[in-house]
């Protein structure tokens, strides 16, 4: 069964739906008084028999923890709408399952991938109330995760992060998240992944998945138990492997995630460790309208034969921007742990402080034709007078590559105090990071030719280097009044400064950029600062079974890390406009409100006995926007365009989501989320030519609707759910005179639980299709023209998938 569970009144108060299974809320709220006097423990919601109660909520009642059979706890912390999924939900869409893509049946959340897993980084794209991902919050047990840029500068995308079976929940807050967020990106909201903890009792998890398209993965896990004196552990090994639907290469890795800890009375010490190495061969966008009656653009490889034919033929020029390359690939290896600490004092006074570490080796590779790409001008600065064909290799393809290099760490801190009616919070984080990104080309020979699946060796050009380190320093202090029994108000602020100071151990040479007068800058420090980001909310128990909450919230971007052709400040056409953006430019900035009305009623209407919903309206003013504005038409996906950072004004968002969950008996339930957004231009902008017309436009990429349900239904040891996504029209060019036709995908998932056989506890079968009609559409977009063109990615096919899962 999936539903809005239940919420309840904790010291921070909350706004939170949590989608949770088979269980429902088997107790009421407990007043803020006795949160107030309580530790860090949070309220638990339980169901009894393993079925679906439903109960008339009371805000006051105190919390029932009889008949406790299995417990979901709904983590609603704060004044504003937060949106939470259990473990169990996120493996029943499709295990394995980033768990980015799981949130996307959630109200708000507007997720789109070109394969059923969503792992593919490239073809990805989050956008929640108007914001995209790099606008976002991520973090993983309260470790930032960084921004989710596709060329990683300061993070890591949550599926390498964590193994998905291991994530124990994901939750989204559509506005601004949470003051101590650990994330200077958040301009929209956060996602918030937490893992599993070690099991109590000694035990293992394998599971296998086949599926289309040679799917094989693999799930092993085991966990300790408890060892004595409050210490368990486990260690966990993940394996995927799976042909891309649309090319012949193979997507997937290894990852590996152990955790440990120890509980004590007034302790608990948490490790974590994960290592994961994932190469993502990428299928490549269609430029429209161009490309119009075309579906996929694979690259060629393996099929070595075939792109000698193909490259020395003209058919790949008269593809014109649709040509096909021979690979392209993301390569991404990652180490990331944390120690963590949490102390109670005593019932007032806790703290809370995490270490963490993250290294990362990625390199982005992509083995194209020289002369279609408009290569030999740049490779003849290196090469002069020579022929390019035979310098590379003699097949007329080459290999560009970008490699990163990164290492960060850092410390978050945050002290609980409670005292009489109010639980006041401060806390702080602080980062380092060192990150460096080199552009390079390689020789590509038909004789040898290289793979996706091994890093590129003796580059022939070292194009250019750029090297960042930052320092961040956030604070945070915050104050939960409970004013009366049934009304609670918190205000808050935070203090931002990140300094990074860009190098250039490797410049360009001249006349190797487009256009020829650009240079890679040298750069400098910049420094993006803000003292005072205010956050005021408020929560209304109107009744026994309706809250009001409302929430204002103000919050900063830091620039992104990226030299030429990038939309930093370091990616500048002279160190004359790098130093003028450092002295006068502004980040994007973002004031968030939010008014909102949840209901959960026990009924006896025929078959429906419970009802639960919330509906929200949210304004958001986003001032500061910077756009890379390109210094010259021509289309330079892989050569790079020097680019000029512009303030381009301000977007208006206003939108509205209304979801709910009706239940029928002990079997059936039906959740529903209807989202609309309305998120436009203020202002029109110059490109240096002309005034490109977008007051007034849409925002590019956003659908105005959507809409999500999810049928589910439990018979004993089985269970089956029906889901449909329907995504409204999104227009594509920053003028809208194109668009992307709207669509609506089906998935379903069926499962049978077999306990009793000998040795083994238990062994559930799982079934999945998805896009259960076939359906074609153009699922994420990548908006990066005022008008005339855009390139977007096609829909995933149906696929089928079957998983064994035995515990012990």
């Amino acid at each position: 069964m999936l539903r809005v569970s239940c919420f309840y009144r904790s010291l921070l108060f909350s706004s939170a739906i949590i989608i949770i299974e088979n269980a429902a809320c088997h107790a009421a709220f407990a007043s803020p008084s006795a949160d107030i006097t309580q530790s860090s423990e949070k309220r638990s919601l339980s169901a009894s028999g393993g079925k679906s109660a439903v109960v008339n909520l009371d805000w006051n009642k105190p919390l029932d923890r009889s008949n406790t059979v299995e417990q979901i706890v709904a983590q609603g912390r704060h004044s504003r709408s937060v949106q939470s999924m259990k473990q169990a939900q996120i493996q029943r869409i499709l295990p394995g399952i980033n768990p980015v893509k799981a949130l996307s049946i959630l109200p708000g959340v507007v997720y789109t991938n070109a394969d059923p897993w969503g792992n593919n980084e490239r073809n990805s794209s989050l956008y929640i109330h108007g914001f995209n991902q790099n606008q976002l919050g991520f973090t993983l047990d309260g470790i930032p995760l960084g921004d989710q840029s596709y060329n990683d500068y300061n993070g890591l995308s949550p599926q390498r992060a964590v193994i998905s079976e291991n994530v124990a929940s994901s939750s989204v807050s559509t506005g601004a998240g949470a003051l101590g967020t650990a994330s200077t990106s958040n301009l929209g909201g956060t996602l918030e992944f937490f893992s599993s903890d070690p099991k109590h009792k000694a035990g293992g998890q394998l599971d296998q998945t086949f599926g289309s398209w040679s799917t094989f993965r693999t799930f092993a896990r085991i966990d300790t138990g408890d060892l004595g004196h409050g210490n368990s552990a486990y260690i966990s090994w993940a394996r995927q492997d799976a042909r891309a639907w649309d090319l012949g290469s193979h997507q997937g890795g290894n990852q590996v995630n152990m955790k440990f800890v120890h509980k004590s009375d007034n302790d608990k010490i948490t490790w974590f460790f994960n290592w994961s190495n994932k190469d993502e061969p990428n299928e490549d966008g269609i430029f429209l309208p161009n490309g119009q009656g075309l579906y996929v653009r694979p690259s060629i490889y393996p099929d070595i034969n075939y792109a000698k034919n193909y490259y020395n033929s003209a058919s790949y020029r008269d593809d014109g921007l649709n040509y096909r390359g021979y690979y392209s690939v993301a390569q991404r290896q990652d180490f990331l742990s944390y120690l963590k600490w949490h102390h109670d004092f005593n019932q007032f006074l806790s703290w809370d402080t995490s270490l963490y570490y993250h290294h990362e080796l990625g390199e982005t590779a992509v083995s194209i034709p020289i002369d279609v790409s408009g290569l030999g001008a740049i490779f003849s600065t290196y090469f002069p007078g020579q022929n390019m064909t035979q310098v590379f290799g003699g097949s007329g393809l080459a290999t560009r590559t970008t490699e990163y290099w990164d290492n960060r760490g850092g410390i978050t801190s945050t002290l609980h105090y409670r005292i009489g009616a109010h639980h006041i919070e401060i806390g702080g984080w602080y980062e380092r990071n060192e990150d460096t990104q080199a552009r390079r080309w390689y020789a590509f020979s038909f004789n040898n030719p290289t793979s996706p699946y091994a890093r590129q060796q003796d580059p022939l050009i070292h194009h250019f280097t750029n090297k960042f380190d930052t320092n961040t320093w956030v604070v945070h202090l915050q104050d939960t009044w409970a004013v009366t029994r049934n009304f609670t108000l918190n205000a808050g602020f935070k203090s931002e400064l990140v300094y990074t100071n860009g190098t250039l151990p490797v410049a360009a040479r001249s006349g190797s950029l487009i256009p020829a007068g650009a240079i890679t800058v040298p750069g400098g420090a910049v420094a993006t600062a803000k003292p005072f980001l205010p956050a005021f909310g408020a929560l209304w128990s109107m009744t026994k079974n309706e809250q009001l909450f409302a929430n204002i919230q103000e919050n900063m971007r830091s620039y992104s890390q990226g030299g030429y052709g990038n939309a930093t400040p370091w990616g500048a056409t002279s160190q004359a406009a790098f130093e003028n953006f450092a002295r006068h430019g502004k980040p994007e900035m973002s004031w968030t409100y939010e008014l909102g009305l949840r209901s959960h009623h026990h009924v006896k209407l025929g078959p429906l006995t419970d009802v639960q919903g919330q509906i929200e309206y949210y304004h958001v003013r986003f001032s500061n926007r910077l756009l890379a504005v390109a210094t010259t038409p021509q289309y330079a996906a892989i050569v790079g365009s020097a680019t000029t950072l512009a303030n381009v004004g301000s977007v208006n968002t206003d939108g509205m989501d209304f979801s709910f969950t009706l239940q029928f008996g002990s079997h059936f339930s039906f959740y529903n989320a209807l989202s609309y957004n309305h998120s436009v231009y203020n202002n029109n902008y110059s490109n240096g030519s002309s005034v490109v017309q977008t007051s007034g436009k849409k925002v590019v990429g956003i659908p105005d609707w959507t809409e999500k349900f999810v049928a589910s239904t439990y018979w004993g040891n089985a269970s089956a759910q029906f889901i449909g996504e329907t995504m409204g029209k999104r227009f594509t060019t920053y003028t809208n005179d194109l668009k992307a036709s709207p669509y609506v995908l089906f998935s379903m998932n069926a499962s049978y639980t077999i306990y009793g056989i000998p040795h083994l506890p238990s062994l559930k079968v799982q079934g999945n299709i998805t896009n259960l009609t076939n359906t074609k559409a153009w699922s994420t977009l990548t908006p990066t023209y005022t008008s005339g063109n855009y390139s977007a990615f096609p829909v995933a096919p149906r696929m089928f998938f079957l998983t064994l899962s035995a515990k012990w």
